[in-house]
């Protein structure tokens, strides 16, 4: 062990355990709440013994710049793994579109993983996602993109150069994050649109009928009908989010890198 200790630049050190430790405070998966923090930490101290024995490590010293290194270091794992759990978060948005239509928005339930409340259909579409991850090992994906992130992004790099053009390509995440909802939407909402037309021109033709009695249960019958049939274009969906999350990774990290 203490051989193991005067081997190590424990400042240098120590920059590698905050950005792996930042990656997995917002990365999805490996943010949730059901793997306890411990296991966290010692994953990510186990990571980052193997990071430094593997990359190039500069010399380092403790001073004023030091700390702003480890500011960076924080900044850079946080806005990263924030920003694919913002694209993977298109699931949600396009569960609550659907939930809206159907009915289902008076039932929200509360996500294990997150703590926070999510829509039915919409936890039913990320359990999906999450479990389509999992068989492709997208999990092992994203720790090579912590691994590869100094490629891009050097251990002393102070301050990325470059302008602010990070700005605009968040913002485009964000257009293809609303886009990839109304796709994964689209399908089940305009069903559900149509039958909103039937029930009115029913409702007009025949008074007697009461349409909101009738119109839950129907509402709820076809929308289970659609998405039954359209979940092949949903995993397909599914795999090209996965993709783009990867990509909007990568693409952040260069930005930050000044490539």
């Amino acid at each position: 062990m203490l051989d193991y200790i005067s081997a190590v630049n424990l400042p240098a050190f120590l920059l590698i355990f905050v950005r792996v430790t930042s990656f997995f405070v917002t990365l999805p998966i490996f943010s949730y709440r059901n793997l306890p923090g411990q296991h966290k930490v010692g994953f990510s101290f186990f990571l980052a013994s193997l990071m430094y024995f593997t990359i190039e490590i500069p010399e380092l010293t403790i001073d004023a710049s030091y700390f702003l290194l480890l500011f960076k270091e924080a900044a850079v794992g946080i806005a990263v793994g924030l920003l694919a759990y913002i694209i993977l978060a298109a699931i949600q948005i396009a569960g609550g579109f659907i939930d809206f239509q159907m009915g289902f928005a008076i039932a929200h339930v509360i996500d294990p993983q997150t703590g926070v409340q999510s829509p039915l259909i919409g936890q039913y579409m990320y359990t999906i996602t999450l479990l389509f991850i999992l068989a492709v090992n997208g999990h092992h994906l994203m720790i090579d993109g912590v691994f590869y992130s100094y490629e891009l992004i050097a251990l002393d790099q102070l301050v990325p150069p470059g302008d602010e053009g990070w700005i605009l390509y968040i913002i485009e995440a964000f257009n293809q994050m609303f886009v990839i909802a109304f796709l994964m939407a689209v399908p089940i909402v305009g069903c559900l649109f149509l039958v909103d037309v039937a029930l009115g021109i029913i409702a007009r033709t025949v008074p007697q009928l009461n349409v909101f009695v009738v119109g839950l249960p129907l509402k709820i019958f076809v929308a289970l009908c659609v998405l039954v049939i359209a979940m092949t274009f949903y995993i397909m969906l599914i795999q090209n989010l996965f993709e783009t999350m990867l990509e909007t990774m990568q693409g952040l990290m260069q930005l930050f890198g000044g490539e």
